[in-house]
C-alpha cells in the first residue's frame, strides 16, 4: 500500500508529549483491525519520522534526548507536517531557518497540523493568517499578537481551518485522531484509539 509521510519536526525544549503523542498515533494507526495488524507495517497507512534542524542530539523539554530521524536537508517529501511546542518555539520564532524550512514544507504539504505552542511558528511562519485556530492557554494572546488576523479559538481543542491546530501537549493526540478520522474513517480511528487504550474526546 502506498504510505503517507507524517514529518514531526523536533527542536531543543520541545514538549515531549507534542511530538511522542501524535507519534504514536500515527505509527500504531492500522487499516487492518487487531493487535496482529501492529506486528508489521502491512497495513499501516503512515510513514512517520522526526526532522531537525541538524542531525544532532535534540534535548525534550525534561532532558529527554532524541536523535532525529533527519535533517531538514535529508528529510523525504512529507505529506502531513506537525509542527509540536514547548519552550523551545520561543527561540524558533525568529529562527529564520527553521520559518523557512515550514513555509518550504507546507506549500508541497496535504496537511499542516501543529500541537500546543506549535501554532506559534506557523503564525510566524504565515500559515495562520485569517484562519480560525488555537494553542495551549497560555499562549492564546501571543498568537493573536503574532497576527492579528488570526482568529483565536480559546475553548477549542482541536481546531480545522484548513491547517489544523491544537491545544496544549495532551491535545496533539486529538489533533492525530483527528487527521487519522478525516483520511481513513471513524472505525480507523477508533480501533486505533481502542488499541491504545485512550478515550476519544467527542
Amino acid at each position: 500500500m502506498t504510505q503517507q509521510n507524517v514529518g514531526i519536526l523536533i527542536f531543543d525544549d520541545v514538549e515531549v508529549l507534542d511530538f511522542a503523542g501524535p507519534f504514536e498515533v500515527f505509527s500504531r494507526t492500522r487499516l487492518k483491525p487487531g493487535v496482529e495488524s501492529r506486528r508489521s507495517d502491512e497495513s499501516a497507512p503512515f510513514n512517520v519520522y522526526t526532522v531537525a534542524q541538524t542531525a544532532a542530539t535534540v534535548n525534550a523539554v525534561g532532558d529527554l534526548q532524541i536523535i532525529p530521524h533527519y535533517n531538514f536537508d535529508a528529510a523525504p517529501r512529507i505529506e502531513i507536517l506537525v509542527i509540536p511546542g514547548g519552550f523551545g518555539t520561543r527561540r524558533l520564532i525568529d529562527d529564520s531557518a527553521t520559518i523557512a524550512w515550514i513555509q518550504d514544507v507546507a506549500s508541497g504539504a496535504g496537511l499542516v497540523t501543529s500541537v500546543c505552542t506549535g501554532a506559534l511558528l506557523l503564525a510566524r511562519a504565515h500559515l495562520l493568517a485569517n484562519k480560525r485556530a488555537t494553542t495551549h492557554w497560555a499562549a492564546l494572546d501571543t498568537l493573536a499578537e503574532i497576527d492579528s488576523t488570526i482568529i483565536v479559538e480559546r475553548s477549542s481543542r482541536v481546531v480545522e481551518d484548513g491547517v489544523i491546530t491544537s491545544g496544549g501537549v495532551a491535545a496533539g493526540i486529538d489533533m492525530a485522531f483527528t487527521v487519522v478520522e478525516r483520511l481513513h474513517g471513524n472505525a480507523v480511528a477508533e480501533e486505533t484509539a481502542k488499541y491504545i487504550e485512550y478515550s476519544r474526546n467527542s
